[in-house]
């Protein structure tokens, strides 16, 4: 049975500013803000992972817990597209994290993108009366605003029977980590300016840029594909993830999204795409000094800093290829 024009109708939370209570985060529908709101991270996670009373920075430097960082959802978009989300990541992770491979990209995507969307409304929120006003806020970010429209078009595929006509609107690496016994059996960090989300469920993190059209996936293939086949040691991933970060950064081009018109007989809205501002050179050129910055504080935990990681300007430090340009293999750090 085909669906009506007003099923494929797409809700803009942008035109009006309007992103937390009372109204539904993923439709816009008004509701009970006593009862109508869902964790970012699902209940799944918080009793998995013992996450509930697990701290939480946010950017004002106020805390929350994982518990209490929630997002606004109405009864009809809760039970009938975020749940069953939710419940298929549960299964296909249940047995192993490495059920995550198992999940098709857009599942994955919408996975991924609908808590960090959440991250992105409680920080907005917390802005309202902040503890401390960040020095660049994000309710006065104009690019930041762009990019997340954008983003929240595809992430309507959570509601909206949609289809991306041959393209993934973020790239996602799934990476083998060799944790020890001392590391957490769940992690995560991202970067609101940059659209990079990062998780790790026991030995499998994956990093994503939500919103490059899969560009970081085709130029970083090389190293992706050298790091894929054994486990990272975590000092490895985080370097990984300085690539991921410091790249996004890079990116000087914003995807753009455009359903096409709805005929008669059809199933699912499709979703075209291109990307604006694009002048010849989809990447800023690179350089040392910026990528350095995010590897500093990447490898902060490990307390290598800039004298290490600049001994070779030229070069600067990898865990991911020795001095020849090989893949490393890195089983305890510091190394005997």
């Amino acid at each position: 049975m085909s669906a009506s024009a007003s099923h494929f109708a797409l809700y803009d939370p942008f035109a009006r500013m309007q992103f937390g209570l009372p109204n539904c985060f993923l439709c816009g529908a008004p509701l009970d803000p006593a009862v109508d709101t869902i964790p970012v991270f699902a209940d799944w996670l918080l009793e998995r992972y013992q996450l509930a009373e697990r701290p939480i920075q946010m950017l004002d430097q106020s805390t929350s817990t994982f518990a209490e960082t929630r997002i606004p959802c109405c009864p009809t978009c809760r039970t009938q597209h975020v749940e069953p989300l939710e419940a298929q990541v549960a299964a296909h992770t249940a047995a192993s994290p490495e059920g995550l491979r198992e999940l098709d990209s857009q599942t994955l995507f919408l996975w991924l993108g609908k808590m960090f969307y959440g991250i992105f409304v409680n920080e907005l929120e917390r802005e309202k009366a902040p503890l401390i006003k960040p020095r660049y806020p994000l309710s006065e970010n104009r690019a930041l605003f762009t990019r997340f429209r954008s983003f929240f078009q595809v992430l309507q595929a959570l509601r909206v029977p949609m289809r991306y006509d041959d393209f993934t609107p973020g790239s996602m690496f799934l990476l083998n980590v060799a944790t020890g016994p001392d590391d957490p059996a769940f992690a995560y960090d991202d970067d609101l300016a940059t659209m990079v989300f990062s998780i790790r469920l026991g030995n499998v993190a994956v990093v994503s840029c939500l919103l490059d059209n899969a560009i970081l996936l085709d130029v970083m293939r090389r190293v992706y594909d050298d790091a894929r086949p054994r486990p990272l040691h975590p000092v490895q991933l985080a370097e990984f993830k300085a690539r991921v970060y410091y790249g996004a950064y890079l990116l000087n081009a914003v995807p753009e999204y455009f359903p096409r018109p709805v005929q008669p007989g059809d199933e699912e809205l499709v979703m075209d795409t291109f990307l604006d501002d694009i002048t010849g050179v989809v990447f800023n050129p690179w350089q040392n000094s910026g990528y350095v910055q995010a590897l500093e504080d990447l490898w902060r935990p490990w307390n290598i800093g800039i004298a290490d990681i600049l001994r070779n300007p030229a070069e600067p430090l990898s865990y991911l290829y020795d001095a020849e340009g090989q893949p490393r293999t890195l089983t305890q750090f510091p190394e005997a």
